[in-house]
């Protein structure tokens, strides 16, 4: 049975063959995902992904309104829409 903490899904397990013929099972932090664009899929620039604890909130993505979910180009067409069905 694995420690307490190891047997969160944030953990990936890697089955190592030892040098002595024996296999264990080594634990390992899980890495993210590149953040997409909720609308045309396309990876999210300025968004950083790794160790996201070491930034601060508006370090991890843009100050935009729905920044780090949709790109620039969707929320461009977005506010246009918006705009144009208003009036």
């Amino acid at each position: 049975m694995p420690n307490p903490h190891y047997r969160s899904t944030s953990y990936r397990k890697i089955h190592v063959r030892l040098p002595s013929s024996k296999s264990t099972i080594h634990y390992e932090r899980r890495k993210n995902n590149v953040a997409k664009c909720a609308i045309c899929k396309k990876p999210l620039k300025g968004v950083k992904t790794n160790f996201l604890s070491k930034y601060s909130k508006t370090e991890k993505r843009p100050e935009r309104i729905y920044g780090g979910y949709i790109c620039h180009h969707c929320l461009e067409i977005l506010i246009k829409q918006s705009l144009r069905g208003s009036s």
